[in-house]
């Protein structure tokens, strides 16, 4: 937040940030990826990388919480997509 008061131009990183999140977001929507899917992917995303991003351009610490955290969104995205594509391939064998 101090940044954004000391250098407005953070304003603009951050509506370009969301700008391009919501195109991605929009993309992948119409490559046929299930909303629950897309959303929770990129919902987690933005957590974690709100938290790269704090502690890369603004020196805040990640304690090792954050970082098993971060992992565990990584993981859980990964997860997530392996079961959607696992059903996809079910529902379209069972036609």
């Amino acid at each position: 937040m101090q940044a954004a008061v000391e250098h407005p131009w953070w304003y603009l990183v951050v509506v370009l940030g969301y700008g391009v999140g919501f195109a991605l977001l929009v993309r992948i929507l119409k490559s046929g990826t299930a909303v629950g899917v897309a959303y929770g992917i990129w919902a987690a995303s933005g957590v974690a990388l709100t938290a790269l991003c704090a502690a890369l351009l603004f020196g805040h610490t990640l304690s090792g919480t954050s970082v098993g955290g971060i992992a565990l969104i990584v993981v859980g995205v990964v997860l997530v997509e392996w079961g959607a594509q696992a059903g996809h391939r079910r529902i379209g064998q069972e036609l």
